[in-house]
């Protein structure tokens, strides 16, 4: 964050005999939980106003005449996730998400929607991308990367311990006992404690038990309300489509 020109970076502006704190140090505090919360840039300025139903059409998903429209689904998802973003100040152990959904179905974008208005709002997120953490967690036993910042502990502590946290891409690689384990230990420690969990994933969730295992995949039903979303094109592509368009 730049430079406090009103303050001149002490938090605090001195009227008469009294301290008064600068408008500032709110801003500093939330540029520190967007830092803290390991929400990409990219997806920092998603916010629940810019939800596009357009990409959503109202084919039935399964041909069926039962079948919800991939509007429908894009409608009940939306809701799910804006209630549960809405009803967090109040009720910080509801039960979590688990969006499911093809590649550049809008599962990241509306997680990371959950997560901006949170952080806005003053809570504490953590959003960690499944791959990624994952990769962290291998570091910490490479003998090569001793300078590493972080023990194993600590990554798993702050996954198990976040007022929120969103696992984004679940799913997205081959998973090994160590792998699962890993995972498994978060999840049930914060189903045992009552903390929510936002889970993306491009897998159905009758699928999950032959990636995760039946434990965690047990775990997961009784924490989040299965949640899909269902697009004919990734809707990056049609983006990017929209872009060469117009430039």
């Amino acid at each position: 964050m730049e430079f406090c020109p009103i303050c001149h970076d002490r938090g605090v502006i001195i009227r008469g005999e009294a301290a008064v704190p600068c408008r500032c140090r709110r801003q500093r505090a939330l540029a520190n939980r967007f830092r803290d919360s390991g929400l990409p840039a990219g997806l920092c300025e998603h916010k629940f106003e810019q939800f596009n139903f357009e990409y959503y059409d109202h084919l039935k998903t399964g041909g069926a005449s039962g079948e919800p429209t991939g509007f429908e689904l894009a409608r009940r998802t939306f809701q799910a996730a804006r209630d549960f973003a809405n009803n967090f100040p109040g009720n910080p152990h509801q039960d979590g998400l688990l969006i499911s959904g093809p590649v550049g179905s809008g599962k990241t974008f509306l997680a990371a929607c959950v997560a901006n208005f949170l952080l806005q709002a003053g809570y504490a997120v953590l959003f960690a991308v499944v791959p990624d953490l994952l990769d962290r967690l291998r570091a910490t036993y490479d003998p090569g990367r001793q300078d590493t910042a972080y023990r194993e502990q600590d990554i798993m502590d702050a996954a198990r311990e976040a007022p929120l946290l969103v696992l984004d891409d679940l799913g997205a690689h081959n998973y090994t006992d160590w792998t699962r384990n890993r995972i498994y230990s978060i999840l049930n420690y914060r189903l045992n404690h009552r903390l929510p969990v936002i889970i993306t994933t491009n897998i159905n969730l009758e699928d999950l038990e032959a990636c995760l295992g039946e434990r965690t995949t047990s775990r997961i039903c009784q924490m989040c309300w299965s949640c899909r979303l269902a697009v004919h094109m990734d809707i990056r592509v049609i983006q990017r489509r929209e872009k060469l368009k117009y430039n």
